[in-house]
């Protein structure tokens, strides 16, 4: 099962991304103050209570977030800027699956636009799985994409059931590691 967030597949995206991100995390500029800027846990972003419109000004913001401890900051060389984030500063939209078995690959895409692979570096990670599920993707440098929704229910239909320290779980394959998604129950 798989479905494109374009006319073009996710991994023929991924294999002519060339972006280069910033590298925020060796910026450390002297000026430090608010951003008076907030991203809603629907991944909107708004600046002084007003929604940012243009998808361009977001992914831009986006490739300048870095993450401390809890707190987020939006950083050039001259200035960190903290930026209110009320859960994940992204949401997973769209995946394409690529494979089957162990040797699956699951590509997710982002509402700002990044291709992440799921794999031992961008793991998938479930908050509550047995209870209300809330599932994360790593993107980069601890900065997370909260799986929308819709997504979540795709991962399961892709599970498979396996056994792990005395337990039934089902979870996905991807890039040769495997996620849990909760508890089996048949």
């Amino acid at each position: 099962m798989s479905t494109t967030a374009t006319p073009d597949s996710l991994f023929e995206m991924l294999s002519r991304e060339t972006r280069k991100l910033p590298p925020v995390d060796k910026w450390n500029p002297e000026h430090v103050g608010d951003s008076q800027m907030r991203i809603a846990s629907d991944g909107s972003w708004t600046y002084q209570g007003s929604e940012i419109r243009r998808p361009e000004m977001v992914k831009l913001f986006s490739t300048i977030l870095r993450r401390e401890d809890d707190r987020y900051f939006l950083v050039t060389p001259v200035e960190k800027l903290e930026i209110d984030v009320e859960d994940a500063p992204f949401i997973a939209t769209d995946l394409e699956t690529r494979g089957g078995g162990e040797t699956q690959e699951v590509l997710f895409i982002t509402n700002v636009q990044d291709l992440v692979l799921a794999d031992a570096d961008h793991p998938l990670r479930v908050e509550n799985p047995d209870t209300e599920p809330k599932p994360y993707l790593h993107v980069r440098n601890g900065l997370e994409a909260l799986i929308s929704r819709p997504l979540y229910y795709r991962l399961i239909e892709l599970g498979v059931e396996q056994d792990r320290d005395g337990r039934k779980v089902l979870g996905i394959w991807s890039a040769g590691e495997f996620f849990e998604l909760g508890s089996y129950r048949p």
